[in-house]
């Protein structure tokens, strides 16, 4: 089940509203995680006992490590810890890599395994990640044990953020799971941030879709270089407001219930540099391998070979857990070398020029570009192919050629509205009307009835089954 579909939005997520509004305080917990796993079970109900394990394995085992840190045997919690993380990730490379490395050995080794073609339960790698900071967190002593399985089973499955992130740490929301408000200002702004990625999703990033898959499936040596660049840009665009998006409709449906979630996405496409795009980019998952991989390893505190031997292991890692597939291997490995050539190399933080700094900053808006083609292509020879053939490597053809202004004739409306809404241009026009009484005004009754009328347009395409994916429900 997805948010941006007719059943969520007009069926279950009215019925669950209903019964938690309906319902005493010291119930309504225990209705979200009812809901939670009913919402997980819709797609594949078998998975759901996959999730339970991994609910009562970490459950009992932070309660064993806390047991023995409290009596100081912290050798012996620091191996229950290590344990325990081999079993989280064990589950997550069983779903998700053993294929992956039977045809490595295959290929290295010249052995004909088979592969076993075991179905991925959607949102494993968010949900593991999610088990694996909780217990690291209370062997840190940066949060408290849960001694309520329930409640742990609520945060590691609840439905908001469940299958595509943010990725929710549990020190950030332990009081928020007992001790939180629901009032009117709060579902209000949860309800408008809901729409807005509602919007996204169906309005900017399902049209948006339909041009980069329709050019990416095409014969690319024999495509124009223009086509090709428009096929990448609204991957790029299409990407941002698929996952931005749902991350905004997470933290919304969050807001709803009480709960306050850390923002995921800060306007990226605007950033200077590589390292600043990582801050504002999956702003959850960089946290996150920063505080429980990069910083552990050392981080920036060691030598250089050190740092750069810490840098590849994150950004192999980062690769790697967006999907078995050697091009987001390469993906991350790009990224890699662009933010150890921007570290200790390039240094455009401690450049004066304004010209070097812009001209840096078009090369990371082209090196985002060209990473995404690789991201989505198929294999690394296959990114690599479109990236060429954008170059114009195999041929150049006539650069507005027909399927050219069939794209923007067709598609350019929400291209440009794209590339507008990556900027902060709409919140400077928030800010503008803060400061004018007769803006405000305008603002105030116009924001309310644009947000009515772009989710009947949303609806509208629901309801013709228009073309309606999810990116990141394949992590």
């Amino acid at each position: 089940m997805v948010f941006s579909s007719l059943i969520f939005t007009f069926y279950f997520l009215p019925i669950v509203l209903l019964l938690y509004f309906l319902a005493k305080d010291k119930y309504r917990n225990y209705i979200l995680l009812g809901v939670s796993l009913l919402f997980y079970a819709y797609g594949e109900p078998r998975f759901v006992f996959v999730m339970f394990a991994m609910i009562l394995t970490n459950y009992k085992m932070a309660l064993w490590i806390n047991k023995k840190k409290e009596v100081s045997a912290n050798v012996f919690a620091r191996n229950l810890l290590i344990l325990t993380i081999v079993f989280n990730l064990s589950i997550l490379f069983l779903y998700k890599y053993l294929d992956f490395s039977i045809d490595i050995l295959n290929f290295f080794l010249k052995t004909n395994l088979p592969l076993q073609n075991i179905v991925l339960p959607i949102g494993i790698s968010f949900f593991t990640f999610q088990a694996l900071s909780y217990v690291i967190d209370v062997y840190r002593g940066n949060a408290q044990v849960q001694k309520n399985p329930f409640y742990l089973a609520l945060y590691i499955s609840f439905f908001p953020q469940l299958i595509a992130g943010p990725i929710v740490r549990y020190q950030t929301i332990e009081q928020q799971i007992t001790q939180r408000k629901c009032t009117i200002e709060k579902f209000g702004e949860g309800g408008r941030r809901f729409l807005l990625g509602f919007c996204k999703k169906v309005i900017l990033a399902n049209h948006l879709s339909e041009v980069s898959t329709v050019i990416s499936e095409g014969i690319i040596t024999q495509t124009n270089p223009v086509l090709l660049w428009i096929g990448s840009i609204c991957y790029s665009l299409q990407i941002f407001y698929d996952f931005s998006g749902y991350s905004d409709m997470a933290i919304g449906l969050g807001k709803i219930f009480g709960f306050e979630f850390e923002e995921n996405f800060n306007y990226p496409y605007i950033s200077k540099t590589i390292t600043e795009f990582w801050r504002r980019w999956h702003i959850s998952l960089g946290q996150w391998f920063r505080d429980y991989v990069y910083i552990p390893l050392g981080g920036s505190k060691m030598s250089v070979p050190k740092n750069l031997l810490n840098l590849f292991i994150v950004w192999s890692l980062t690769g790697i857990w967006h999907g078995a597939n050697f091009n987001f291997v390469a993906w991350g490995l790009g990224y890699f070398i662009l933010l150890a050539a921007e570290k200790y190399v390039i240094k455009p933080d401690k450049r004066k020029s304004k010209v070097l700094k812009i001209i840096w900053q078009i090369v990371t808006l082209l090196s985002i570009n060209f990473g995404w083609v690789i991201f989505r292509a198929q294999g690394i020879k296959e990114g690599i192919q479109y990236c060429f053939a954008m170059l114009g490597y195999y041929k150049i053809y006539e650069l507005l050629d027909s399927s050219v202004i069939y794209y923007f004739r067709e598609y350019g409306f929400f291209m440009l509205v794209g590339v507008i809404c990556v900027t902060p241009v709409i919140r400077k026009i928030g800010d503008f009307a803060d400061r004018n009484r007769r803006a405000a005004y305008i603002r105030d009754v116009a924001t309310p009835i644009c947000y009515g009328l772009c989710f009947l347009w949303a609806v509208s395409y629901l309801i013709l089954g228009a073309h309606n994916p999810f990116i990141y429900f394949n992590f």
